[in-house]
């Protein structure tokens, strides 16, 4: 459901409203999962997006912070990016179903440095399904901290 109309111009959904209600839904289910100590709806600095801060316990000591920020618009489309804040760097990783001059409609921006073109792949229609295989693809990340 838009917000007094409010469409995105330009950008991943090419002027798809935001899905505020799909966004509302997924902050719900994310508030209740430990890995995340932070769930933001609309920060200042995302106002179209939902910015979900990783508990640090699940890094070792030279990342900083890791974060989740999702952006969903109502016709389906989205951007869902991982970043992680380093001692030496960043980490970044995007999968995203938009319109796109470099990619197919859905594609991954794979880390460590998510460029621009991505992988074309294909994400599972249900909005449940693709939160779920990104969730898993960070935690295989977060493993390897440990094993590696």
């Amino acid at each position: 459901m838009t917000r007094g109309g409010e469409t995105r111009p330009d950008g991943d959904g090419r002027g798809a409203p935001i899905d505020f209600d799909r966004l509302e839904t997924i902050a719900e289910r994310l508030a209740t999962d430990d890995r995340f100590v932070q769930i933001e709806r609309e920060p200042e600095f995302a106002p179209d997006r939902l910015v979900c801060t990783y508990d640090d316990r699940f890094y070792p000591s030279t990342v900083r912070t890791a974060r989740l920020d999702i952006a969903w618009y109502e016709n389906g489309d989205f951007s869902i990016h991982y970043h992680e804040d380093h001692d030496a760097g960043t980490f970044d990783h995007r999968w995203d179903r938009h319109p796109s001059d470099h990619n197919a409609r859905e594609h991954v921006h794979p880390g460590p440095d998510a460029p621009t073109p991505g992988d074309d792949t294909a994400h599972p229609d249900d909005w449940r399904d693709v939160l779920s295989e990104a969730l898993a693809e960070i935690e295989r990340r977060q493993r390897a901290f440990w094993t590696a």
